[in-house]
């Protein structure tokens, strides 16, 4: 059921940007359609910067197994445990794996989670290695991710959001495999999903 609705969702939102698009562009949507399928995130055309100030796209990222959770750095409680649960399945894979996974960190918080801020919590935390991206989106393209996600938020106060805590794993084409729910869970499933991805 999770999957149709995800295919759905990013079928609306691919349409949606077909009629505005020019012939060049038309012509990269093609090739890109003919590499991934209906359900994959690289679907998505929103734009986001990483914690390096650099622009990109999901679909830059394609090519490696994506582990993905959506955090804010401002967070006392949920959050640090999510970093924890992140940090915990990349000290479980073998370190010959890593260069074939990318562990992505998506701000709910984009007005206060700008590339500065999230590069200090990366380097605070120890998680500013080459296999580590943190995406700071806009109001807009971060409310459509979590809808893909499934991930539920809601802002309580100016710094405190409420948020579902799931752990997310793509394989190299942005297709949705595997999700892990809640805090310091057991995540041998999620490691095995991970390991079996990478061997794709």
């Amino acid at each position: 059921m999770r999957k149709t609705i995800l295919a759905t969702i990013l079928l609306i939102i691919a349409y949606s940007f077909v009629g505005c698009s020019s012939k060049s562009e038309d012509q990269n949507i093609v090739t890109e359609s003919i590499q991934i399928s209906e359900t994959s995130i690289f679907n998505l055309t929103s734009t986001w910067k990483t914690e390096e100030g650099n622009e990109i796209q999901l679909k830059e990222l394609k090519g490696k197994t994506l582990v993905m959770v959506m955090i804010y750095t401002s967070c006392k409680a949920a959050c640090p445990r999510l970093v924890a649960d992140m940090r915990n399945i990349e000290n479980q894979l073998p370190k010959n794996s890593l260069k074939k996974i990318q562990f992505v960190l998506v701000s709910i918080d984009p007005e206060v989670d700008n590339p500065s801020r999230l590069k200090a919590f990366a380097i605070e935390n120890q998680m500013d290695g080459d296999q580590w991206t943190f995406l700071q989106g806009n109001t807009s393209s971060v409310r459509e991710f979590a809808n893909v996600l499934a991930v539920k938020y809601k802002e309580i106060s100016p710094m405190d959001f409420s948020h579902s805590n799931i752990i997310s794993v793509f394989n190299s084409v942005g297709e949705l495999i595997h999700q892990q729910e809640g805090l310091g869970v057991n995540n041998s499933e999620t490691i095995t999903e991970i390991s079996a991805a990478t061997r794709e």
